[in-house]
């Protein structure tokens, strides 16, 4: 039986959002050590974080002061701090940040690091909204990574980056380009979302065949309190069943043991992808 240990991370805003981008991003790494090294201690293979983990999720304004909270990747603080610490705990690691490309142009990305330290790829949020509350697009540049897929030492990894998860189109190319478990980080708030959280990814894991890291913030964040983080991160597996849950309301981290030969089992029994009628789907990419 091939299993892959997972862990995912949520947590709430640490320090205060009139403190500059740099001391914010110190705090929240602080506050992800222990529970960086629990995981290693867990033996946990593959770990994520929330979308953009080191900031608070600043796009309910549009102020210009949080371009300071880009960094480069891979040679910029966050990416290099995660190498040692993936190379520490033979871990792979998910490294959700603001990415700055050059001044001016900025992704929603996240950073693969594998088992031995050694940075893979990265993949940049593909769908960026702009509506009341999440004026994204002020922030990011939507990304056009080619929906890559990581080999890395335990799994063939995908990302997906939260509002991402409502548009199939992706999860179904990263399944076709051989992902076993894929990770969506993300900062959603109560509402019609909240319904939604527990839908469309195990609808999207049936669909595909994978398994499903959904990794949420907690909390409220001042000034713009935009609704509560629900955090209830969770596993789900490719049957669409949700087998491991996290809290509502604390910083958390949930370990959980996949079994990838579900992977294969489902696939076979379904045959999703063998009856698939690419030749026919050419007019959905011309319906606008």
């Amino acid at each position: 039986m091939a299993k892959l240990r997972g862990g995912l991370i949520q947590m709430s805003l640490k320090g205060d959002t009139a403190m500059a981008p740099e001391q914010i991003r110190d705090l929240m790494l602080e506050a992800h050590l222990p529970l960086i090294a629990e995981a290693g201690k867990q033996d946990v293979q593959v770990l994520c974080f929330q979308e953009v983990f080191t900031q608070p999720y600043f796009c309910p304004s549009q102020d210009a002061r949080w371009y300071a909270a880009a960094e480069h990747i891979p040679d910029g603080h966050t990416t290099r701090l995660m190498q040692e610490l993936a190379r520490k705990h033979n871990m792979v690691i998910v490294v959700p940040i603001y990415e700055e490309d050059i001044t001016g142009v900025y992704y929603n990305a996240a950073a693969v690091i594998d088992a031995d330290g050694t940075y893979l790829g990265k993949y940049r949020k593909s769908h960026i909204p702009h509506v009341a509350g999440f004026w994204e697009k002020f922030f990011f540049k939507p990304g056009a990574s080619g929906w890559p897929v990581f080999d890395t030492a335990y799994c063939k990894l995908g990302v997906y980056i939260c509002y991402d998860r409502h548009f199939p189109e992706g999860w179904r190319a990263l399944a076709l380009r051989g992902a076993e478990y894929i990770v969506n980080p993300s900062a959603t708030v109560a509402g019609v979302s909240e319904y939604l959280w527990r839908l469309e990814q195990p609808a999207s894991a049936a669909a595909n065949g994978v398994y499903i890291g959904a990794i949420n913030r907690v909390g409220t964040e001042a000034p713009w309190n935009v609704g509560e983080f629900y955090g209830q991160s969770y596993f789900v597996n490719p049957r669409g069943e949700i087998e491991a849950e996290a809290s509502r309301d604390r910083d958390e981290l949930l370990v959980h043991d996949m079994d990838f030969d579900m992977v294969r089992e489902i696939r076979n029994n379904w045959q999703f992808f063998r009856d698939r009628r690419p030749e026919t789907y050419g007019p959905l990419v011309d319906l606008n």
